[in-house]
């Protein structure tokens, strides 16, 4: 479970760090007053899209780190285990965005790339926002929850796989040829591209070496004038010429060393440079005395030179990647020259993988089927218990039309609600209003959370719309949930924050003119105040706290 989180420097927290317990922990405040920035803080942590935003004005870096006990999770430390990410019963996640929107992110320490952080926080965490409702109206979003509902990943995996080889069987198919009119006309084309290719006789690394040379040969006069006058400043007859002047010093420093030995090291560098010098003679000499122009040669490099450049225009390459070309064109050619058999082994190969797919999609629609069931039932119940008497579930799952294949198999998930009774179960967003919109996304989120058996669950104002009696339930399945899991809930309500055996109130103040977010745990009288301000707003009376004191002693509260 997430035991700590530390926050630095995020959107308009400066420092802030949270202890959390098991059970059920709520997070009040005013509106605005940074309880979801806590949530986004932890998103972050999780491995969650940064941007600049995320950053505190004036400040040059943001950092979260989120401490998990993870004890109890063998699939979290297994995981570390085989990363060699110090697998202890304590993880650290922390995330690091500097003002250039650049991320970095570890795991116990060690850097790590951002989907492994994605990886290890899907283990560890389920965070369920406040826009829920809105993303559960789509139908792919639907089809994710059942299959997570019915842990299908296996048979998911295995459909995925066969789709995947599916779709490169047929382009592998298409590439032997498919109309024999076409194979034909490309297999003419191959045939001449590969003779001129041929005949060129490219070889790896010619037209680099040809453009060095070509440099070379363009500029040879200039190029002996220039050595020669260099040849001339470190060895010529006139005065000052650089090897007799080292060598002059070279013997004087050796006269005054006998002096001073101070200068001896001097005289013994300096005689290497007069070596050096003299050794560079050599060369520089020999280079003027072979330099010279060859028009013959530098026409025949040219001509080369624009023969490997008409070839590369022509098949929109490099002169480099000629030989490269020559190779695929050529092993294009062989593909399509043995494409009967080809083909046919392909096509067999094809009918095959289809086979396994159709088998693999149908077990998976019988699994989606009877977990459909399973969830409808168990939403169904939850909506009864949330003051939708009559509201019913249904979990529609029917086949894409032919011939449409998908990696996630060929059915069409969808979630079907009725909330009157003698009225037909329609779509969501045609049969359910606002309110019980949110009523039926939160059954959703908390049934399908209690069999998926991670160990920290986040719910982010997911009660919004929701009051009175119905708020209760809502407390009392969240404070059920966390029986046996770490569940965080930031709320509004006080019929739900009455339940937490944690509560932790967010505070925005400003604080020489900057904005500033703080937490404070709430105990006893302090916990009795906040509630009884969520019940009765800006006036707050006796009877008021009465009321949020009882509240809270009904089930047994701190």
């Amino acid at each position: 479970m997430l035991t700590s989180l530390h926050i630095r420097n995020f959107a308009i927290v400066d420092v802030l760090d949270l202890e959390f317990g098991a059970g059920l922990s709520v997070l009040t405040g005013e509106t605005g007053a940074g309880k979801s920035i806590l949530v986004d803080a932890l998103a972050l942590a999780l491995g969650e899209r940064a941007n600049n935003a995320n950053l505190r004005d004036g400040e040059q870096r943001t950092e979260v780190s989120a401490c998990f006990d993870v004890a109890a999770r063998p699939q979290a430390i297994n995981w570390l285990a085989e990363r060699a990410l110090e697998p202890t019963e304590e993880c650290v996640m922390r995330r690091v965005i500097g003002t250039d929107g650049r991320s970095r992110a570890f795991i116990n320490g060690s850097p790590v790339a951002l989907q492994d952080l994605r990886a290890l926080g899907e283990l560890l965490v389920d965070i369920h926002g406040q826009h829920a409702h809105h993303a559960l109206l789509r139908p792919d979003v639907q089809r994710a929850l059942l299959d997570d509902f019915g842990d299908h990943r296996d048979l998911l995996s295995r459909v995925r796989e066969a789709h995947q080889e599916w779709r490169r069987l047929e382009r592998e198919l298409a590439d032997t040829g498919g109309d024999p009119a076409q194979r034909h006309a490309e297999l003419e084309l191959l045939r001449f591209h590969i003779d001129e290719l041929t005949q060129l006789a490219v070889t790896a690394g010619e037209a680099a070496g040809l453009d060095q040379e070509h440099r070379r040969l363009a500029n040879a006069e200039r190029l002996r004038e220039g050595a020669g006058a260099v040849y001339d400043v470190l060895y010529g007859d006139q005065d000052g010429a650089a090897l007799p002047a080292v060598q002059a010093a070279v013997k004087q420093l050796d006269v005054l060393a006998a002096s001073d030995g101070a200068l001896a090291p001097i005289g013994i560098q300096l005689n290497e440079a007069a070596i050096q010098l003299a050794e560079c003679d050599r060369e520089l000499r020999g280079y003027v005395e072979t330099m010279a122009a060859d028009p013959q040669r530098l026409a025949v490099v040219e001509q080369r030179l624009d023969a490997l450049h008409q070839a590369a225009r022509k098949h929109q390459v490099t002169p480099e990647e000629l030989p490269a070309l020559l190779d695929g064109l050529t092993e294009r050619l062989a593909r399509l020259e043995d494409g009967g058999e080809r083909r046919r082994e392909l096509a067999a190969r094809l009918d095959r993988v289809k086979e396994d797919y159709d088998a693999h999609a149908r077990r998976l629609r019988d699994a989606r089927s009877r977990t459909g069931r399973r969830l409808a039932e168990a939403v169904t119940a939850d909506l009864h218990r949330l003051g939708i008497a009559q509201g019913t579930l249904a979990v529609e799952v029917t086949p894409l039309p032919e011939p449409q294949v998908t990696a996630h198999g060929r059915d069409r998930v969808e979630f079907l609600v009725t909330t009157n009774p003698g009225r037909p179960a329609g779509p969501l967003n045609r049969v359910a209003s606002g309110g019980e919109l949110s009523r039926i996304s939160l059954a959703i989120q908390v049934v399908g959370s209690r069999d998926h058996g991670i160990p920290t669950l986040v719910f982010d104002e997911v009660d919004v719309g929701i009051g009175g009696g119905v708020a209760e339930m809502v407390g009392n399945q969240l404070r059920a949930l966390a029986a046996n899991r770490q569940v965080l809930c930031v709320t509004h309500l006080p019929q739900v924050a009455a339940q937490g055996h944690q509560h932790l109130r967010v505070v925005k103040a400003a604080d020489n003119g900057a904005t500033t977010t703080r937490v404070e745990s709430l105990e006893g009288s302090h916990r009795v105040e906040e509630v009884a301000r969520m019940l009765g707003g800006l006036e707050i009376t006796r009877h008021t706290r009465a009321h949020a004191k009882e509240m809270i002693q009904r089930i047994g509260g701190p």
